[in-house]
C-alpha cells in the first residue's frame, strides 16, 4: 500500500500535469506519469509496453459477459473496478467538432467538395483533429466523460450526391466517385494524423453502402443496385479510404441493399470490406439500424431485440449506436451466438481506443499536449475564410461585379441576410463569432457609404401584412443584395428539418415560391425608372441543387455560397468586392428540373450526373466562372499510342487572358470512345487548383496511371479494352451547357491504348 506521501505527491504531479495540458501544442512534448489510481499498475491492459493485441487480450479476460456487451455499445458504462472511465464513441466533426464545446465552424462538406482541392481538405481536417484533441483534453480534465468528447468521429459521409432530392447530400462532397475519394482520402488523413503508434483521432466512412435516400424511407428501403453500378460509382470512394487511407471504422448504413440489410450484409461487408478490402478497422451500425431488423417499420429479417443482436456481430458489426447489444447475453444463453464470436468482434473494437492512448499515461501520447487556445484560433478562422472564398460559386455576372465597396448606399435584404443558421448546414459546431452575410458586407463597405437593411421575405412562407416597406429600397439604393435559399429548416436529416414535411428532403426542386415573388418585387422596384435601372445580385444559400432559372433571369449576379461557415459573411463580402475573384465548382449537376431525372427511389445510374445524363441541365458539373477569362492551349501527351500497363503524362497550357488575378480549378476527363458496354459520357480522372496573374500562363502537367482507362464491366469487373480515347482539359465538365454559359473551350487530345 502506498504511504500517504506518495499518495499526495501523486496527486500533485498530476495537478502540474493538468495545467501542462494547458500549454502550447508541442508534437514531441511527452510525460511519463500515469494518472490512473495506482491500484491498477498491476493490470496487463494499462501497460504500455505490451503489443494492443496483448492488452487487449488481458482486458477482455477480465470481463463479464454483461460488461463486454456494455462495452460494444456507443456509450460505455464505467466499471470502477478496473478503473475504466466511460467513454462514448459518438463523436461528431463533419466540417469542425460538432455538438461538443466551442470550435472553429468550416463551410459544410458540399462547399469543401466545391473547391476541389484534396491538399485544402488535408489542412482542414487536420485543424479540426488538433481542436479534438484540445476539447477532448479539456473535458477529460474536468472528468467530463461525455458523448460528444470523445475522439472516434463519425466522419466522413462519402455517399455519392446522386439525386438533388437528397436533404443529406449536403454532407457529402458531390456526385462524382473521383472527387469524393480524392477530398475523403485527405479528409481521413487529417483527421488520423501520421503519428507512427497514435491515432490522433479515428475517422469512420459512410454510410456503407448504396444510400442517398428517401429519407423517410431509410430505415426499410431496399436499394436496388447492379453491380456496373455498385463498383462505377457506389463504391470507389469507400474502396480508397480504406485502401488509401486506413480508415479507423466504416458505418453500416440503415437501408437494404439488393435483399439484405447493409448491417447484415454477407456480401458488403464479408466479401467486400473484410475480404477483398481487408479492412482491419472496426464496423459499427448507424444509429439503432440494429432494431431496424425486428422493428415493424423496419426490414423484419428477424424477431426479437436478442436475434437482431446475434446477426449483427456475426455479420462483422463490433460496435452497435444503439442499444440493441444489451441483449447479447440473453443471446448467448439462448444459443444464437457464443461468447468467443462476441469476443473477436469486441476485440477489433477495443484496438482502436488503445491506438487513440485512451489506456495509456497521461503524456505518453504526443496529442495530450494539444492545449485549448488552438480551437477557434485566428490561424483557423483564416483557414475557414479560405475554404468558403474558394468553395463559392459564381453562376452569372453581367459585368456588375466585383462591386465597388464605397457607393453611396448599399441595400442588403432577403430571409437569410442575417441568418446564422445558413452558415451552419446540419451536424454543426458553433462559437461565439459568427459572422452574418449582413455583418461581413457591412464590415467591407466604406464607413462612408450608407447601408440599409430590411429582411424583405420569410424562409418559406408569404407575409402576412400586405404592406413591405424593403422592396422601395431597390429603387433607390445604388445596389441591392438579396440573400435568398434554403436552410436546414428545409433539408437536412430525418427529424433535423423542423420545417419539412418530407423528412429533410428537397421534393419541390424550387426556391420558395414566396422568395421568387419577393425577388420580382425587387426587381420591378430596381427597373422602375428605365433611365436608371439599379442592378441586384443574388446571394443563394442551400446545400443542394436548386432551380435557380427565375432567379437568374431576375438577377444581374448569382453566387452559390453553400452553407459557408464562421467567416461565411467575410468570405461572401470579399468574393463580391473583388478581394478574391470566385473559383468554386460546382461539384454536383444543377438539373433544369426533377423531370430531368429518374425515379428518386430509382437507384440506377442511367441519366444520373454529369456521367450519364445526356440532357442539358441548368448548371452542369465543375461549373463556375470567374472575374477573368481562361484558356487551354497546346496540349501534349507522351504518346498518342500506349500499352495498357503504361502511364501517360498530359501537359496543357492555361492562360489568364483577363485582367485579374484568379484561382482557376484545371480538370481532366476521360472519355473511353469504343467501349463494348456502356461507359460513361466523361469523366474526371484528375484535378489541380492553380493561381494565375494577369496575363501570365503556366504549363500544368498530370500524370494518369493505366487505371484511369478502365471501364466497369456488367458483373462490376474492371479492366481496360484497346481503342481511342479522348482526354478532355479545361475549368469545367465537357458538357455543352459548360460553353454556353461562359466556360473556356477545352484542350482535347486522342490517343490509342494498344
Amino acid at each position: 500500500m502506498k504511504t500517504i506521501v506518495e499518495y499526495l505527491f501523486r496527486l500533485t504531479i498530476l495537478g502540474v500535469l493538468l495545467i501542462s495540458c494547458n500549454s502550447k501544442h508541442t508534437e514531441n512534448s511527452t510525460v511519463a506519469i500515469n494518472p490512473i489510481d495506482t491500484k491498477f499498475d498491476a493490470l496487463g491492459f494499462y501497460n504500455p509496453s505490451l503489443s494492443i493485441n496483448e492488452r487487449v487480450e488481458d482486458l477482455i479476460s477480465r470481463l463479464t459477459l454483461e460488461e463486454k456487451a456494455d462495452q460494444m455499445m456507443h456509450n460505455t458504462s464505467a466499471i470502477d473496478r478496473l478503473g475504466i472511465l466511460p467513454y462514448s464513441y459518438w463523436n461528431e466533426a463533419l466540417h469542425g467538432v460538432g455538438r461538443s464545446a466551442a470550435a472553429t465552424v468550416f463551410p459544410q462538406a458540399i462547399g469543401l467538395g466545391a473547391t476541389f482541392d484534396a491538399d485544402l481538405a488535408y489542412r482542414v481536417s487536420s485543424a479540426i483533429s488538433d481542436e479534438a484533441r484540445a476539447i477532448h483534453n479539456r473535458s477529460k480534465a474536468k472528468g467530463y466523460n461525455i458523448q460528444y468528447n470523445g475522439l472516434t468521429f463519425w466522419t466522413p459521409n462519402i455517399n455519392i450526391f446522386r439525386d438533388p432530392r437528397w436533404g443529406r447530400g449536403q454532407e457529402t462532397y458531390g456526385e462524382d466517385p473521383y472527387l469524393t475519394s480524392i477530398i475523403g482520402t485527405s479528409f481521413v488523413k487529417g483527421l488520423q494524423g501520421d503519428n507512427p503508434n497514435y491515432l490522433k483521432t479515428a475517422a469512420c466512412a459512410k454510410h456503407y453502402a448504396v444510400h442517398s435516400g428517401p429519407e423517410k424511407l431509410r430505415h426499410e428501403f431496399n436499394a436496388e443496385v447492379s453491380q456496373k453500378d455498385l463498383w462505377e460509382t457506389y463504391l470507389p470512394a469507400f474502396q480508397a479510404l480504406v485502401e488509401d487511407a486506413n480508415v479507423e471504422a466504416v458505418m453500416c448504413a440503415y437501408n437494404s441493399t439488393n435483399g439484405e440489410p447493409c448491417c447484415a450484409n454477407e456480401y458488403l461487408i464479408s466479401d467486400v470490406l473484410l475480404g477483398q478490402w481487408n479492412f482491419k478497422g472496426h464496423v459499427l451500425s448507424d444509429c439503432w439500424a440494429i432494431v431496424d431488423f425486428y422493428a415493424d417499420n423496419g426490414h423484419k429479417v428477424v424477431k426479437t431485440a436478442e436475434e437482431a443482436a446475434a446477426i449483427g456481430v456475426k455479420s462483422g458489426v463490433s460496435l452497435n449506436c444503439g442499444n440493441s447489444y444489451g441483449a447479447l447475453p440473453l443471446a448467448v444463453e439462448k444459443g444464437l451466438i457464443t461468447e468467443k464470436e462476441i469476443d473477436e468482434q469486441l476485440a477489433i473494437l477495443l484496438k482502436t481506443r488503445f491506438k487513440l492512448g485512451l489506456f495509456d499515461p497521461l503524456g505518453t501520447n504526443p496529442y495530450d499536449a494539444i492545449s485549448g487556445d488552438i480551437v477557434d484560433s485566428k490561424e483557423h478562422r483564416l483557414l475557414a475564410k479560405e475554404v468558403a472564398q474558394k468553395g463559392i460559386v459564381l453562376l452569372k455576372n453581367n459585368g456588375i461585379l466585383p462591386l465597388k465597396n464605397d457607393l453611396p448606399n448599399y441595400f442588403v435584404t432577403g430571409p437569410n441576410a442575417a441568418s446564422i443558421e445558413i452558415l451552419l448546414g446540419n451536424y454543426y459546431g458553433v462559437n461565439p463569432n459568427m459572422v452574418t452575410i449582413l455583418e461581413g458586407i457591412t464590415a467591407a463597405i466604406n464607413p462612408a457609404s450608407q447601408l440599409q437593411f430590411r429582411l424583405g421575405a420569410m424562409l418559406n412562407k408569404p407575409s402576412i401584412n400586405p404592406i413591405n416597406y424593403a422592396t422601395g429600397n431597390a429603387g433607390k439604393c445604388d445596389i441591392t443584395i438579396v440573400v435568398l435559399g434554403v436552410s436546414s429548416q428545409l433539408e437536412g436529416e430525418e427529424g433535423d428539418s423542423i420545417d419539412s414535411n418530407t423528412a429533410g428532403d428537397r421534393l419541390d426542386y424550387n426556391l420558395p415560391q414566396n422568395q421568387i415573388d419577393y425577388l420580382k418585387d425587387l426587381r420591378k422596384t430596381a427597373d422602375q425608372n428605365p433611365e436608371d435601372k439599379r442592378p441586384i445580385v443574388s446571394v443563394i444559400t442551400g446545400g443542394s441543387p436548386i432551380n435557380l432559372a427565375e432567379v437568374e433571369a431576375l438577377s444581374d449576379a448569382v453566387l452559390f455560397v453553400w452553407y459557408p461557415g464562421e467567416e461565411g459573411g467575410t468570405a461572401v463580402a470579399d468574393i463580391i468586392f473583388g478581394k478574391v475573384s470566385p473559383s468554386g465548382r460546382l461539384p454536383i449537376t444543377f438539373p433544369k428540373s426533377l423531370d430531368q431525372l429518374p425515379a428518386y427511389d430509382d437507384y440506377s445510374m442511367i441519366g444520373r450526373t454529369y456521367k450519364y445524363m445526356n440532357e442539358d441541365p441548368l448548371y452542369p458539373f465543375g461549373f463556375g466562372l470567374s472575374y477573368t477569362t481562361f484558356s487551354y492551349n497546346d496540349i501534349k501527351v507522351s504518346s498518342s499510342s500506349i500499352s495498357k500497363t503504361e502511364n501517360l503524362t498530359v501537359e496543357v497550357n492555361v492562360a489568364n487572358t483577363g485582367n485579374v488575378k484568379s484561382d482557376e480549378v484545371v480538370q481532366v476527363y476521360i472519355s473511353d470512345l469504343e467501349a463494348s458496354v456502356t461507359v460513361p459520357n466523361s469523366q474526371l480522372v484528375n484535378t489541380k487548383r492553380i493561381n494565375l496573374e494577369p496575363g501570365t500562363s503556366k504549363k500544368v502537367i498530370f500524370e494518369l496511371s493505366p487505371k484511369v482507362f478502365e471501364m466497369v464491366n456488367n458483373d462490376g469487373s474492371r479492366s481496360t479494352e484497346s481503342g481511342d480515347f479522348k482526354i478532355q482539359i479545361g475549368g469545367s465538365s465537357p458538357m455543352k451547357r459548360s460553353f454556353e454559359l461562359g466556360a473556356a473551350k477545352m484542350a482535347e487530345a486522342v490517343i490509342t491504348i494498344n
